[in-house]
């Protein structure tokens, strides 16, 4: 009677864990399907997939007159799931695939499979090399996720989680020593070693699935915000971004103290490069400007479309001389640097607008007296930098 409990315990388990890993494949499988740029989702499909059929295997093993066959089986599809979702947190973290790491943990575990075979079933030494190959994958899981240099909440948490699962599959050979392992693979699910084993499994199993759904659905809603925030044709942010970040960046400059200015840019008679050379011509110099700019400041700062043929950079850490300087070697830029696309003289300038943060200043208000700079440069002839005065900083 025992020992059919024990059967029935270990049996109920597996339903549930063949249940989660079918909910968990079909889960990743859509995500896939859905969300074609969500790299590794395919992988983890497989993954948990995979993991489905090795518990089938499991299933019918107590009913095998010959188990051998069976148990490579199960070892080594378990390992391939193992692998498939190490591939597909590292495609997803975009880290390169530890391949030689990978073949070196298989030809371990093929070299091991004879000793499985011959070894006592309920052998300890038999137990810690069945897990070692599965500990090593894990760990490498964990170790790709820190490569990643990724160290948001959501990240710990899967090194956590995977460090958790080291530790379970090194743990099991203990556990089959304190509880006692059957003495062949058809009384596995009799052992009460089965039912701890397949209940802690579960939870892992679990646990992995929500940690990566998680990491997936965060990475998918920035992905999703920052398209959102972008100009399709200059790459840089649009006026959406523009607007939400560069609130945080005043807020910022304000709290530390910290000088931060506005430069406002203006293509020169756009219309007449469209009128001219057409609008493909036109939204080639407006993607040539852009990476310009890009180029032309650092990481910190701030490039954004904010319409037409209209630019901003917003420079956190520098006054309004600075961000002059800053113009007036963008100004040369364009005019000297970017390529003559229209086989004319024309050359393709900008008129440029400065202003510096003060210290009850909203985005607006910096936007409004670089805005009034810039008229000024276009009044001026354009092809010029003006710098907002101190009367155009009265609201």
């Amino acid at each position: 009677m025992p020992s059919l409990f024990r059967i029935m315990t270990a049996a109920f388990v597996l339903s549930i864990n063949m249940f989660i890993a079918s909910l968990f494949a079909v889960a990743f499988a859509v995500v896939a399907s859905t969300h074609p740029t969500v790299r590794g989702a395919r992988w983890l499909a497989a993954a948990y997939g995979a993991g489905v059929l090795d518990v089938v295997l499991e299933f019918i093993l107590p009913w095998l007159v010959d188990p051998e066959l069976a148990v490579v089986g199960i070892y080594l599809i378990y390992l391939t799931a193992l692998t498939f979702g190490l591939i597909g947190v590292a495609r997803h973290y975009r880290v390169k695939t530890p391949r030689l790491p990978i073949t070196l943990v298989w030809g371990a575990a093929f070299l091991i499979t004879p000793a499985l075979l011959i070894l006592p079933y309920d052998s300890t030494v038999r137990a810690l090399l069945y897990q070692s190959p599965y500990a090593t994958l894990q760990a490498l899981m964990a170790w790709v996720v820190v490569r990643s240099g990724r160290k948001m909440a959501l990240d710990k948490l899967l090194i956590i989680v995977s460090g958790l699962a080291v530790i379970f599959y090194l743990a099991k050979p203990v556990i089959a020593w304190k509880m006692g392992m059957a003495a062949g693979p058809q009384g596995y699910l009799a052992s009460q070693y089965a039912a701890i084993s397949q209940t802690m499994g579960s939870v892992i199993l679990i646990a992995l699935a929500l940690a990566l759904l998680l990491v997936i659905m965060r990475d998918t809603t920035s992905e999703m915000v920052a398209q959102s925030e972008t100009d399709p044709l200059s790459g840089v942010l649009n006026r959406r971004g523009f607007e939400a970040r560069g609130e945080i960046s005043i807020q910022c400059a304000k709290k530390n103290g910290l000088p931060l200015a506005l430069i406002t840019l203006d293509l020169d008679r756009f219309k007449s490069i469209n009128d001219s050379f057409g609008h493909a011509a036109g939204d080639t110099v407006i993607a040539d400007i852009a990476d310009l700019l890009a180029n032309s400041v650092e990481d910190r700062d701030m490039v954004a479309r904010l319409g037409g043929e209209e630019f901003a950079i917003l420079l956190p850490g520098r006054n309004s001389l600075q961000a002059s300087e800053l113009a007036e070697y963008i100004r040369i830029s364009i005019s000297d640097k970017l390529p003559n696309r229209f086989n004319t003289d024309t050359a393709v300038t900008a008129s440029f607008g400065v202003a510096e943060l003060q210290e009850t200043d909203e985005l607006s208000d910096l936007c409004r007296r670089s805005d009034l700079a810039l008229y000024e440069a276009k009044a001026a002839g354009r092809n010029t930098v003006a710098t907002a005065n101190l009367s155009s900083y009265n609201h």
